[in-house]
């Protein structure tokens, strides 16, 4: 903290304070002027208000006015100096003793008065003395602010430049465990014919409706993460009864039926993925509550995970299993309208059925075509 000791005034004092003098008199402008010098003040002269508020800067300590002065009297002249807001201390001089006078120019801010004809030259001096000191206070008080507003930008930029770095590596790690969830369930649909290419085309299904039904860019972000990540329980439950021919037993069925749950507890430790733990566990709900794993009805579903349910249904109704034939585009979709209500939320299978046949010519999506060219070309 800036400190001001009193070797610190006698060095100022030393150093000459510079004083401003306000008169219309001639003789008197001479006379302080002389007083002042002579007890080792650098002192500027002028002769009236309108002159002070041309030369004033912040380099004066003192300022002495006249009160009676043509144009710009003292009062005026105090008033236009506290609006250039320099704090410099304002001592009047005058002859008229009224009372009228001195609470008047209180109230301005004055700081002092100094009585004409000057008779005691000591009692001037301290009083002139006093003014001075009280600038080097105000300087003083000014320099510890600017210090301390420094001091508290330059932390606030170092802070800022530390949360920049916090957040470039908590995306960094986010983008890191993004990539390898993705890795390894790429890894587990690859080796099933049946669920190969299946979370690209959900995700690719689930963007398009997203951003057909206007869903807000940070929510379109969840919505990819969750469509990604769907099935992703799936990763450490034994599906491979749903490649075996027929129809999945009871047992099976519902082993199958944990994936929403196991998937939501995969992603549960991650805290940038709250929402979409939310969307992954309840992705196989329905409009009617007869869904799985909570039996939540559609007004406890929110928007996206309406979407991913549909999207969900939608390409797995049009995959091929070796127990059934897999629906076409035409087939499905007149499925989702005939379930439109109790199992689908009706808005987003329009909003689907509209965007889905423009949708699907114009985008390179991993089509079930290609994936069954793929595996008979192999075998």
């Amino acid at each position: 903290m800036i400190s001001i000791s009193k070797l610190d005034a006698e060095r100022n004092l030393e150093n000459k304070a510079r004083i401003l003098i306000a008169d219309d008199d001639a003789m008197v402008r001479s006379t302080v002027s002389k007083i002042l010098e002579m007890f080792g003040y650098n002192v500027q002269t002028v002769s009236d208000g309108k002159g002070v508020i041309e030369v004033v800067n912040d380099s004066f300590d003192v300022i002495i006015l006249d009160i009676n002065m043509p144009g710009m009297d003292g009062f005026d002249t105090i008033n236009a100096l506290n609006k250039l807001n320099f704090n410099i201390p304002v001592l009047f001089l005058t002859g008229a003793g009224s009372m009228d006078y001195a609470v008047k120019a209180i109230n301005l801010g004055a700081y002092d008065f100094l009585t004409k004809p000057i008779e005691d030259l000591d009692i001037f001096n301290v009083k002139i003395r006093r003014a001075i000191e009280k600038r080097m206070y105000v300087l003083q008080e000014r320099r510890y602010k600017e210090a301390l507003e420094d001091d508290v930008r330059k932390k606030a930029e170092k802070l800022e430049e530390q949360n920049k770095l916090l957040l470039s590596y908590s995306n960094s790690l986010e983008n890191a465990t993004v990539q390898l969830m993705s890795s390894l369930q790429n890894a587990m649909e690859e080796k099933d014919y049946y669920t190969a290419g299946h979370t690209t085309r959900v995700t690719e299904y689930a963007v398009m409706l997203g951003m057909a039904m206007n869903i807000p860019e940070n929510e379109q972000i969840v919505l990819r993460r969750a469509a990604q990540f769907h099935d992703i329980g799936k990763l450490v439950i034994d599906l491979s009864c749903i490649q075996k021919p027929g129809k999945l037993t009871d047992e099976e069925w519902l082993l199958i039926k944990k994936h929403p749950s196991v998937g939501a507890n995969i992603v549960k430790p991650l805290g940038f993925m709250k929402q979409e733990q939310f969307i992954i566990r309840h992705h196989h709900e329905r409009m009617d509550g007869k869904g799985y794993p909570d039996g939540l009805t559609g007004d406890k579903l929110d928007s996206l995970t309406k979407i991913l349910i549909v999207v969900d249904s939608y390409d797995a109704m049009t995959s091929r299993r070796n127990y059934r034939k897999n629906l076409n585009m035409e087939e499905a979709l007149a499925e989702l309208d005939r379930c439109s209500g109790t199992q689908f939320d009706p808005e987003t299978v329009k909003y689907f059925a509209k965007n889905i046949v423009d949708f699907m010519p114009k985008n390179n999506i991993l089509s079930h075509e290609y994936i069954d060219n793929l595996y008979i070309s192999e075998s």
